[in-house]
């Protein structure tokens, strides 16, 4: 009986201890509540969370943005800043990946954020295929959506 007792119990523990990790590994992807606007131009991080980005420094601070234009716009405003980390919300999911991982598409007929050609990111080649079977666009790498993303900046200001 005393055994049974003791294995429920640390089932019970484990549990509850794995419970509160997800939580807490909940509240890091939840960002937006510390950085509800924008840092650049001020739209609801939130209401854009599928596009949305999380810059962190390498002092250890963090900027929130709504979009690929907008971290572009930051990063160039502060290019003495070292990032340790570039973080992207699955187009789907709304999750943050790493930017440099993710699986980016670029164009196709869903309007994108503060851009004229969309880039979205996609936490796998699967889930990029299926939008680009719905929407269009053509995969495209990190270094090709930030060029791009740069372009039109450097346009829009002339």
């Amino acid at each position: 009986m005393i055994r049974i007792l003791v294995l429920f119990t640390l089932i019970l523990t484990t549990l509850v201890c794995l419970t509160d990790r997800a939580d807490a590994q909940d509240d890091t992807q939840d960002d937006t509540q510390e950085h509800r606007s924008c840092s650049v131009c001020g739209m609801d991080r939130k209401a854009y969370g599928y596009s949305r980005m999380l810059i962190t420094y390498h002092d250890g601070t963090q900027t929130g943005v709504c979009s690929l234009h907008c971290a572009v716009s930051e990063l160039d405003s502060h290019k003495d800043r070292p990032v340790s980390s570039l973080l992207v919300a699955d187009r789907d999911t709304r999750r943050l990946i790493d930017s440099g991982k993710a699986v980016w598409v670029m164009g196709g007929k869903k309007r994108g954020v503060m851009t004229q050609r969309p880039k979205w990111a996609f936490g796998t080649e699967e889930a990029a295929r299926s939008f680009i079977a719905a929407n269009g666009g053509v995969i495209a790498s990190w270094a090709e959506v930030q060029a791009a993303a740069r372009e039109e900046i450097v346009h829009k200001s002339h």
